[in-house]
């Protein structure tokens, strides 16, 4: 964990191959990340754009290009898993997540069967498989969870998300007791995308005299607010989509700022390097009845948050099933 002191951890959110065998088990090692994150953007980057997995393409049995994707995937997560096992036995996060198909988004019973069956086949104990957070993802969430299946909820953008989320998940985990009175409980984490509201909004904020670089930290502040005063010891927040893109913001800014007490920041590669360069102080996150009032200037200046969250919600579907979809369009070639 990174700082013990407050519960805080720092997930990597990049996986390939080779980076599994070398630098990944030297950060684990030097207690700079104990987890990481993956979805379909991720993996299609690693698969197609490294020499790593030429051998096992070739000498792979599978039939159809997502059997090989998922054995490309599966044994990239399995290594990860391994990697991060003594975290995980030691209670200290120790997870690695893998998405389901994202095509399945609106569609619970499938999301549910594939999120069961990539879990069962990897065998690993700390992995967390990512569901997005729609309607019908939160039923799978829940059925998951009282299967005893660790969770990644994905995608997250409104607070609205935040409290189907930890329905879910008090409902999954209430159905896993009653089932399994001994086992161990499963874990859950919320993340909650932070700068693609800035990415989206801070010209608009800048024209109508609004601080920038903001939106993505007070909505993140808000949904943190609703997992702390939940209650779930087994649920926790982590902050998603925490890239800086061009120079205009420190490239650990959306670490730094939300550097908050049992929470998990997951993060790009050369955002975890810069962030460990120098301390950095705990923060607190403001009340709700703040946030709540910087949220009403928006809406002042008719800008309505509720439709970007949709929009967000929605762009970032189609991004993982784009990505998602290149992946096995491009696997069918080879």
């Amino acid at each position: 964990m990174y700082d013990k002191s407050v519960n805080f951890s720092l997930w990597c959110d990049f996986l390939e191959r080779d980076f599994l065998s070398g630098e990944f088990l030297t950060l684990i090692e030097n207690g700079t990340i104990n987890g990481v994150t993956s979805n379909p953007s991720i993996f299609k980057n690693a698969i197609l754009s490294s020499d790593a997995y030429d051998e096992s393409k070739k000498s792979s049995k599978a039939k159809t290009p997502k059997e090989l994707y998922e054995n490309l995937a599966t044994a990239d997560i399995r290594l990860a898993a391994q990697g991060l096992l003594k975290n995980y036995v030691n209670n200290d996060d120790g997870f690695v997540s893998i998405e389901v198909d994202p095509n399945f988004a609106n569609k619970s019973g499938d999301t549910y069967k594939e999120g069961k069956r990539l879990y069962s086949g990897i065998g690993m104990p700390n992995v967390m498989i990512k569901v997005p957070a729609t309607k019908p993802g939160f039923e799978a969430m829940k059925n998951l969870m009282s299967k005893g299946v660790n969770i990644n909820a994905t995608l997250i953008f409104s607070p609205e998300q935040t409290k189907n989320c930890l329905k879910a998940f008090k409902e999954g985990a209430s159905l896993f007791e009653k089932n399994f009175p001994k086992a161990n409980f499963p874990k859950a984490v919320i993340s909650i995308f932070v700068s693609r509201f800035d990415r989206a909004l801070d010209s608009k904020m800048a024209e109508v005299g609004l601080p920038t670089a903001k939106v993505g930290i007070y909505n993140a502040m808000k949904c943190y607010n609703l997992i702390k005063d939940a209650r779930l010891y087994f649920v926790k927040p982590l902050f998603a989509s925490t890239g800086v893109k061009g120079d205009n913001l420190p490239k650990d800014y959306y670490v730094s700022e939300l550097l908050f007490k049992n929470s998990i920041n997951t993060a790009p590669l050369e955002t975890i390097k810069e962030f460990i360069k120098t301390e950095h102080e705990v923060k607190k996150p403001l009340s709700t009845e703040k946030i709540d009032e910087f949220f009403g200037k928006m809406k002042e200046h008719e800008i309505d948050i509720e439709k970007i969250y949709k929009k967000l919600l929605d762009d970032g579907l189609v991004q993982f099933i784009n990505a998602f979809d290149e992946i096995l369009a491009a696997l069918k070639k080879d």
